[in-house]
């Protein structure tokens, strides 16, 4: 029986990647090492971060003036490293808040000066862009474009203003087209669709770097990771191997637009059955609803615990939801393939039938 992962923390990896990865491990490219022991300071380690920002900066067309930052730790951290790097002299920064995720950038940003909610949810339905309440003299305007714990989903950017726009794109990033030169700075964990924890992407505009607060570690500043080729300690070597053969699988399967359609299908499978008859329900109002994070409720949470225990059986395993919203989520990170959400959408309707 297959096994199909539907996690939130880390997702599938192609099985042709894995493949690579355990050529990897056993041997890097004949030279005797295996991918887990070369040194960052080596050239070919050099090598690997290069071909991944190559194929990065072709994936988004990134323009020149963007850097990339290959940090350890995961996108909560850079939650307290962007006001230690983007404060400055500024009196405030924006952030919008809507859901788990930004309430918790907002509150690790607070320490560092003050924090004004720009924009707030109305019930399931996010705020428009065009009515958050930006200031023109904000240090800059924070949001996340994927609330994984709520099931929902920016599904246009916002234009660029005056102040430089930042978005924690851990859960959606590389899964559609992103116009980078309207942010200032894009963050994303690589465990969703880079592949390996410990890794976090970092794309930031030249002309923010070096404005770090007196004191910031050197790790955490991202103009000294800048001109160090983020090696000023030593990067998460392996996350980045990972991550480098996800970015060549991600050209090879088309790039962005390619990646959009895809996901775009695979949530919509789920969807049709949540709202066939009312029996699971999506807390997401329509428009605002996940194409990664796809979240419902049963009608009594008695039937979760059985829900979960007979998908698991059927070889469909990590569905459960936020512990802080609870019910059901499916991610559909890029290389969740077609196959797993066809089996999770045909138990869905087995389960309505005998449950329902």
């Amino acid at each position: 029986m297959p096994i199909f992962s539907f996690a939130s923390a880390c997702s599938k990896i192609p099985e042709d990647v894995l493949g690579t990865l355990r050529a990897d491990v056993a041997e890097w490219q004949g030279s005797g090492l295996s991918a887990l022991e070369l040194p960052f300071t080596d050239q070919a380690f050099a090598d690997i971060a290069a071909l991944a920002e190559h194929d990065l900066r072709v994936l988004l067309d990134l323009p020149d003036c963007y850097r990339v930052l290959f940090l350890q730790g995961g996108a909560s951290a850079q939650f307290t490293f962007l006001p230690m790097n983007l404060f400055g002299s500024a009196s405030h920064c924006d952030y919008v808040e809507s859901g788990h995720w930004s309430r918790r950038a907002i509150a690790a940003a607070r320490p560092y000066g003050d924090v004004r909610v720009i924009a707030g949810r109305h019930g399931s339905t996010l705020s428009d862009a065009e009515t958050w309440d930006r200031s023109p003299d904000a240090a800059y305007c924070h949001y996340t474009t994927n609330e994984t714990a709520d099931g929902l989903q920016f599904h246009t950017f916002p234009e660029a203003g005056d102040v430089p726009l930042v978005a924690d794109m851990t859960a959606d990033f590389l899964t559609r087209p992103i116009p980078v030169s309207r942010f200032g700075l894009i963050y994303a964990s690589a465990q969703k669709n880079l592949g390996a924890a410990g890794l976090t992407l970092l794309i930031v505009h030249q002309d923010l770097l070096g404005h770090a607060q007196c004191g910031t570690p050197a790790p955490f500043d991202y103009g000294r990771q800048a001109a160090a080729r983020s090696r000023v300690n030593t990067p998460p070597t392996f996350a980045v191997i990972v991550a480098s053969r996800m970015l060549a699988w991600l050209r090879a399967q088309g790039g962005l637009a390619a990646a959009q359609a895809r996901n775009e299908v695979k949530s919509a499978k789920l969807y049709a059955e949540i709202d066939d008859d009312g029996f699971y329900r999506c807390p997401a109002s329509s428009p605002c609803r996940s194409s990664i994070s796809v979240c419902f409720h049963l009608p009594d949470p008695a039937l979760d615990l059985m829900f979960l225990q007979e998908a698991q059986a059927q070889g469909l395993y990590h569905l459960r939801g936020h512990p802080d919203v609870g019910g059901i989520r499916a991610s559909l990170y890029n290389a969740v393939p077609d196959t797993a959400v066809d089996a999770l959408a045909s138990f869905m309707s087995d389960f309505k039938r005998r449950r329902g």
